[in-house]
């Protein structure tokens, strides 16, 4: 995604939110001070968890209410994916505070709400789905290799590097952790664990993922 694209994107973000904000360190939770995660699900053009054999996508929101022909890699969709249930919750410490003031916090800490929707899918599948550079729900569910999972143990950690200018909010440098375990429909179990460094716009730099089935 352009720069300025994603700049507009936050600035739209902004216009949801009716908070003031001194210019020192501030801590909103999410949901209850700030509608936080703008997108549905950890997956982008420069974003994706996966092994040789399999890729994870976790939701932060309810898959069923992603619009059908948003293209997930394109990850932020506002101010629709605000009206979508979240299954998790938590806070972010934004150095100033959210746009106009900052375009990424310094840290987001997420937690499930007990039922994370977590999908698997074949990595060889996934990559040929998205050679077009375009993914929606509705091509990912009917994926031949999907496999779907509920964490009920579900944690992230993220220090995003600000997308847009890197002296205006934002960690100096990108960094995530997932852990999250739970079990397929299938009743088959389910763990995966995954970190990350140099976030956007460097596409999946530094990853290190692990998917058990068991």
């Amino acid at each position: 995604m352009k720069k300025q694209t994603l700049f507009t994107l936050l600035l739209a973000m902004s216009s949801v939110m009716s908070i003031p904000f001194a210019h020192a360190n501030v801590r909103l939770n999410i949901p209850e001070d700030f509608p936080g995660y703008p997108f549905y699900a950890r997956i982008s053009h420069w974003d994706i968890y996966h092994t040789e054999e399999w890729a994870a996508i976790a939701f932060y929101r309810d898959p069923a209410c992603a619009s059908a022909d948003f293209n997930l890699l394109d990850f932020f969709q506002i101010p629709a994916a605000f009206g979508c249930p979240l299954t998790v919750d938590g806070f972010e410490v934004w150095k100033n505070g959210p746009p106009p003031l900052d375009f990424a916090p310094l840290q987001v800490e997420t937690r499930g709400l007990g039922a994370v929707p977590v999908w698997f899918v074949s990595w060889p599948e996934l990559e040929a789905a998205i050679a077009d550079d375009v993914l929606t729900i509705t091509e990912l569910s009917a994926m031949s290799s999907l496999r779907i999972g509920s964490a009920t143990f579900f944690q992230e950690t993220l220090h995003p590097p600000d997308p847009v200018d890197p002296t205006t909010g934002g960690a100096k440098v990108g960094h995530i952790t997932i852990n999250a375990t739970g079990t397929l429909e299938d009743g088959t179990s389910f763990r995966f664990r995954a970190e990350g460094k140099s976030l956007f716009p460097n596409p999946n730099l530094n990853h290190h993922v692990d998917i058990q089935f068991r």
